[in-house]
């Protein structure tokens, strides 16, 4: 755990000299976070780390001599710390980048296609953003079967049920859920890997998520998901029909809303600026389906930094909907979900291992 007040000490990694010049101005413009160092690739990271013992690392993934992923995988079997990728936005980018989350790496940045020098400060903020939250994640080691080949998250084993009193100001629970949204962000393509493949295959009602992704990522991960679940996974697209036991994924780079056309459900895709600085947004999501599921709704919110979800959840709260947020104990970042029960919107916060049958309970009352 960082000091209260101490500078985030980042050690930056590439073998690109401009890239790590670029990066570390990038990180030096934030008062909160110090550069403690750069490392020209994985060998010479190792060596930083035990040298500098920075409070967080940003690893690119192709370099010589010993990469990021081999290098990540050293790092979280011998000293682990909060890693931050920086990968490139392709196909290939999509799938190296799944396999460093399963190797543990807490968040994952694209570099922009182009000219590096041209184009690498656009994602200035977000980099800075991604840093402030992997400093206070929960860190996973690799030790579970999975989609991803095994990150789990040491979870304490005691129970972390709770139920919220009802949230004032709210009308009662309507009757019935007909559909399952769920929003979640740092820490969610692992969070997802471990509750969507433990849902029933005729589960009864469809499931709508919005994961913030870039879009080059989102049909990798969703056709791994797919590959290990019982329901039906795919990534979202124009006209997609809602159905029990199909599982839709926001396409990254586009809002995923829900319309009803002659009577049936299905995606409708928005190129609307972003929301909360994020593009798939779960608020837009949210307030799509309130407007046309009332309140037949249960809504999860899962890890993640920032409050997206929060509002849109609000909305469907008023309309009756029943809201669960993933307990500070399982999530890799504790924004998203603290942000709704600090608005006073859910009705049970659970650790992640027992929303899976917790969504079957209440989707089968």
């Amino acid at each position: 755990m960082i000091p209260r007040g101490a500078k985030i000490r980042v050690l930056v990694v590439d073998d690109s000299a401009l890239m790590r010049q670029f990066i570390s101005d990038i990180l030096r413009s934030d008062p909160r976070i110090e550069v403690a160092g750069t490392a020209r690739d994985g060998k010479d990271a190792l060596a930083q780390i035990h040298n500098l013992k920075p409070d967080l690392v940003t690893m690119d993934v192709e370099m010589p001599n010993m990469s990021g992923l081999q290098a990540l995988e050293e790092i979280m079997r011998t000293n682990p710390l909060p890693v931050i990728m920086v990968s490139s936005m392709t196909q290939e980018g999509a799938e190296t980048t799944l396999k460093a989350l399963a190797l543990g790496c807490v968040d994952f940045i694209g570099k922009p296609s182009g000219s590096i020098s041209l184009n690498i400060k656009t994602i200035g903020q977000e980099l800075i953003d991604k840093v402030i939250a992997a400093s206070t994640a929960r860190l996973r080691t690799p030790s579970r079967a999975g989609i991803f080949g095994g990150a789990r998250l040491n979870v304490a084993p005691a129970p972390d049920f709770r139920r919220m009193n009802p949230p004032a100001n709210f009308p009662g629970l309507s009757g019935r859920r007909d559909i399952v949204a769920i929003a979640s962000s740092t820490g969610g393509p692992m969070a997802l890997s471990e509750l969507i493949p433990k849902l029933p295959k005729k589960f009864p009602v469809p499931i709508v998520i919005t994961q913030h992704m870039p879009k080059e990522f989102t049909p990798s991960f969703a056709k791994r998901l797919d590959e290990t679940s019982e329901v039906e996974v795919v990534e979202g697209f124009e006209g997609l029909t809602l159905k029990p036991g199909r599982v839709v994924i926001a396409p990254g780079g586009k809002h995923l809303t829900i319309k009803r056309r002659a009577g049936v459900a299905v995606c409708s895709l928005s190129d609307a600026p972003p929301v909360l600085s994020v593009k798939p947004a779960a608020n837009i999501m949210f307030l799509s389906i309130a407007d046309e599921f009332g309140g037949n709704v249960l809504c999860v919110i899962l890890t993640g930094m920032g409050r997206d979800g929060t509002d849109g959840a609000t909305a469907l709260k008023r309309k009756g909907a029943y809201v669960i947020a993933e307990s500070q104990k399982s999530c890799v970042v504790y924004g998203m979900p603290k942000a709704a029960v600090d608005a006073g919107i859910v009705d049970e916060v659970l650790p992640l291992n027992e929303i899976p049958d917790a969504m079957v309970r209440i989707v089968k009352q």
